[in-house]
């Protein structure tokens, strides 16, 4: 019809424009009010063949024909109300012959589901035999909405050909947008996924490859030098943190860089960066800048942390890195050295802290005993701990996965177990101890056990400078930072539970007493009982010390974000990124 185009509705738009970005045309359409906006859009696009039936159990099953004889997916649309359950026999057909159904089936926004409301049913648990997979797409509002539909269809669409392929589920909303006059489609994320038996992509060729791992298994021998090869074939480098469980040759431990404050570092800036890797606590890489990110996992899911991917490689990580290797190239080592030299040099800068666990860290870190292990506890021990090296020889561990205090010192007993000639260290807060302390008593754990308690009697985590708790002050202590409890400080409670378990104990008030305590913590001979060590420290010297430190840094870059972040919050700080760019 002269003068419609497609829909002014963005998540639609996504939607038909990540369609032809697959090669996906074919739709078989069946008329409603809801679905007027999809299927308005693409009659008009002459990329796509469409089909017409009123009755949506037939067009589930034509889609099925017209699928399993063409060799390619097919898109279903339908209205509300009781039109998507008529889809559930050929769905069912599809599910079990692995036809790549794609049923859109479009509804009112889903706040309605459940008030009464004509023609809303609930679609939220399709029958696990109809659809390998099912996705809500929201009316898109802000920026956050469209990246998770970007997300969300992306993932829908890949998921008909993955695995041997399957049908898929797509809930989709509309407002009733009555506006057609958009004439081109605007730009939209493609994310493509590989094999091992695929022809890949090309690399960037204009340098700054950076390679980010979060939390990961130790890697063997074999993907430590394959991620080397490729580094030396490609000058690239590897951020890591205390969990990344990579201990090659390009290894940077970034985060003491990245997280100034008043410093922008140029650095961050990448062409491309590769994600290895599960949830990391190192929040300061995150704010690593590429331009794109490949994501390599032999899950083969859509893990989009930096909200920049593009591909991603379901395989093992050394047939990836193998690939792009070239044995013939001179090893090249020049970005890793600029991050290095960067890293040394800031180091240099650090003014004296107050005690605390960023000044515990300080001291400790490069002291922990070579073969050792070290398990950190989540957020304010893991963060300090990040900012400082310890020993390649160290195995280091934190419990990132479910990223709760609970069980820090369970896993590090279970770990001790399996070798008992070897040093096992813990540090963790006292909040995150008495969480878990009941394991201390188990009649397993052996002398290779070294625990360090940070004992700031709160969860000083709520009154770090930067935390939005800290707003409240003192107050923050009644309920948010659960100050007050177990002992409040008590010289003496964790040292006759030690004790009378059988640990030796010894604690420290100030910087003297630490250090005169800490050859003893550290000694890499076993002795006769494991050890616990109590620290006091107080949360203002906690938020003081992450204050101090952020601060080492600055520039013009660095000091402009952190008025703008004062000014605007951090929206504002992503808007002027974007504007910089």
């Amino acid at each position: 019809m002269e003068g419609k185009y497609y829909t002014s509705e963005r998540n639609i738009q996504i939607l038909i424009s990540l369609l032809k970005a697959n090669g996906i045309k074919k739709v078989v359409a069946s008329p409603g009010a809801t679905n007027v906006t999809f299927v308005a859009s693409v009659q008009q696009d002459s990329f796509f063949e469409i089909y017409s039936s009123v009755d949506e159990r037939s067009a589930a099953y034509i889609a099925c024909g017209l699928s399993a004889q063409s060799n390619e997916p097919v898109v279903l649309s339908c209205t509300g109300a009781t039109a998507s359950r008529n889809y559930f026999p050929g769905l069912t057909e599809a599910f079990y012959r692995k036809l790549p159904i794609l049923a859109v089936t479009s509804t009112q926004d889903e706040i309605r589901i459940g008030h009464l409301r004509p023609q809303v049913i609930d679609r939220s648990n399709p029958p696990k035999d109809t659809v390998i997979l099912s996705e809500h797409i929201r009316t898109i509002y802000k920026e956050d909405d469209e990246w998770d539909v970007n997300i969300r269809i992306n993932r829908a669409v890949l998921e008909l050909r993955h695995r041997g392929g399957g049908p898929v589920h797509i809930n989709l909303s509309t407002s009733y947008s009555r506006d057609f006059s958009v004439k081109e489609l605007p730009p939209t994320r493609v994310i493509s996924r590989y094999t091992q038996n695929e022809r890949l992509p090309e690399l960037p060729n204009k340098g700054r490859i950076g390679i980010f791992i979060g939390n990961h298994k130790t890697f063997t021998k074999k993907e430590t030098e394959a991620i080397e090869h490729f580094c030396a074939t490609n000058d690239a480098v590897v951020f890591c943190d205390h969990t990344s469980g990579y201990y090659g040759d390009y290894r940077v431990q970034f985060a003491f860089v990245l997280s100034q404050s008043s410093y922008m570092c140029k650095l961050r800036d990448l062409n491309l960066l590769i994600h290895l890797g599960e949830v990391s606590g190192d929040t300061p890489s995150l704010g690593l800048a590429p331009k794109t990110v490949w994501r390599v996992s032999e899950d083969g899911e859509l893990r989009d942390t930096f909200r920049k991917l593009h591909y991603v490689f379901e395989m093992p990580e050394d047939v990836f890195f193998d690939y792009y290797s070239d044995a013939t190239c001179e090893p090249r080592r020049e970005f890793f050295d600029l991050c290095q030299d960067e890293l040394v040099n800031a180091r240099k800068h650090i003014p004296e802290l107050p005690f605390s666990n960023t000044w515990i860290a300080q001291q400790t870190a490069c002291r922990i005993p070579e073969k050792s292990v070290l398990h950190l506890g989540i957020l304010n021990s893991l963060r300090n701990w990040n900012l400082f090296e310890v020993s390649d020889t160290v195995v280091r561990c934190s419990n990132t996965g479910g990223f709760g205090i609970d069980g820090v010192l369970s896993t590090l007993i279970g770990a001790s177990l399996a070798d008992m000639q070897r040093l096992f260290f813990a540090v963790l807060g006292d909040l995150a101890f008495f969480y878990d302390m009941n394991v201390l008593g188990n009649r397993h754990v052996g002398n290779n056990v070294r625990i360090l308690v940070v004992n700031n009697g709160k969860g000083t985590e709520f009154r770090n400078f930067n935390h939005p708790a800290a707003a409240f002050g003192d107050e923050a202590d009644l309920f948010m930072a659960a100050g007050g409890h177990y002992g409040n400080k008590s010289r003496s409670l964790i040292k006759h539970y030690a004790e009378d378990l059988g640990f030796e104990y010894f604690s420290a008030e100030n910087k003297k007493e630490f250090m005169d305590m800490l050859d003893r913590f550290l000694n890499p001979v076993i002795g006769e009982k494991p050890i616990l060590f109590e620290v006091f420290t107080a949360n203002e010297d906690e938020s003081n010390a992450l204050r101090t430190i952020y601060g080492t840094l600055s520039n013009a870059t660095g000091s402009a974000k952190k008025v703008v972040r004062g000014l605007f919050g951090q929206k504002g700080v992503e808007t002027i990124k974007k504007i910089l760019r």
